[in-house]
């Protein structure tokens, strides 16, 4: 049976955009106008490279089985959906149109499923450990989550990189590292039948007889997302620099040790959290994968483009880290160091715009 799925977000959300709609399922994306325009004209074009092969092949939603549509906020019939990915950067549900269409979602009480980096305050609270600690200030605006029941939030670690192409138009996406999904499940098993029936269909799908990367994987632990936190903060959050944005290579390879160090203080913090050794990824793996990561994150290019706010992970672990009474100065440096190229943008943007 065909599934209608709400994405908030249509650049990186049409990476599981595509692969629900390679599955037979109907995705409506929630962008801009110009962008929603576009995509309703011309469809949307995912990049990725099979097993095996040397070159990306591009997908196409106009040649797929499900139904694409791209809506603006204002323009969304929540009656239509069984499911809703959050696939914005946090900071971007601050925004007016966002904010009432998010106000409405959580009335609704449908199911949200977030692929961001940044995990929403209601799954937190979902975690024992967390549900008290006052973690409000890593987020743009925490009041954006205060309607939402955190039953019905649940957390998809977004371990695929991809990318649009800068040069090219808004319904492009390119696809770097095509890992996994990996989706805690919900509260109620109704909607875990669900994420089940998603994981099971888009595993089915083949192309040209090949199977495709980039999988949904549901687990039964809260806590497996978690393991994306490591990488994050050994990784992408140390592209950011004092100086010029550096690779998500350079910054984990330039000091193997101290990366090393970072990655299982993290670890150590998730595990005390509840999280199980087996739900995390081990440094060497996320190392050998780093090697191919040769563009600085996109935290990195967005404070570097300029950009007064990012998802701050960073931020969240820091914290988290000071409440269990195990802080780390790397993490604390790192944290220094965003908060320093935000803080920059913001005071010339004041006076550019006096």
């Amino acid at each position: 049976m065909a599934r209608n799925i709400l994405i908030l977000g249509a650049s990186y959300g049409s990476l599981l955009g595509t692969k629900l709609l390679m599955a037979g399922h109907n995705v409506t994306l929630v962008c801009r106008k110009k962008t929603a325009e576009l995509i309703n004209r011309e469809g949307t074009e995912v990049r990725i490279k099979l097993r095996d092969e040397k070159a990306h092949r591009a997908i196409f939603s106009r040649d797929l089985p499900g139904k694409l549509d791209a809506v603006t906020p204002g323009e969304v019939d929540l009656t239509r959906y069984d499911l809703v990915g959050l696939a914005m950067q946090e900071p971007q549900y601050t925004n007016h149109t966002i904010r009432v269409l998010m106000i409405k979602i959580a009335e609704a009480k449908l199911p949200c499923l977030s692929i961001m980096n940044m995990p929403p305050l209601p799954y937190l609270k979902r975690i024992p450990a967390l549900a008290d600690m006052d973690l409000e200030e890593a987020y743009t605006n925490a009041l954006v989550w205060e309607r939402f029941k955190p039953g019905l939030v649940s957390l998809c670690s977004p371990d695929p990189q991809a990318f649009r192409p800068p040069d090219e138009a808004a319904n492009i996406l390119h696809v770097g590292l095509p890992t996994n999904f990996k989706a805690a499940a919900f509260e109620d098993e109704k909607h875990n039948q669900l994420l089940r029936e998603l994981e099971a269909d888009i595993d089915a799908v083949k192309l040209d007889g090949q199977d495709v990367p980039v999988k949904l994987k549901v687990f039964d632990s809260l806590f497996v997302p978690l393991a994306k936190w490591s990488m994050l903060l050994t990784g992408n959050y140390r592209c950011i620099t004092p100086n010029e944005p550096q690779s998500i290579r350079d910054a984990v390879h330039g000091d193997l040790k101290l990366s090393r160090s970072i990655y299982d203080h993290v670890d150590g913090i998730a595990r005390r959290l509840g999280a199980d050794p087996i739900d995390q990824v081990p440094f060497e793996k996320y190392a050998k994968a780093a090697e191919s990561l040769l563009k600085p994150s996109s935290a990195a290019r967005a404070v570097a483009a300029g950009a007064p706010f990012i998802e701050r992970v960073d931020l969240l672990v820091k914290l988290i880290s000071h409440q269990l009474g195990a802080p780390n100065a790397e993490i604390d440096n790192t944290v220094q160091v965003v908060d320093q190229k935000l803080s920059e943008k913001i005071v010339g943007s004041g006076s550019g715009s006096a």
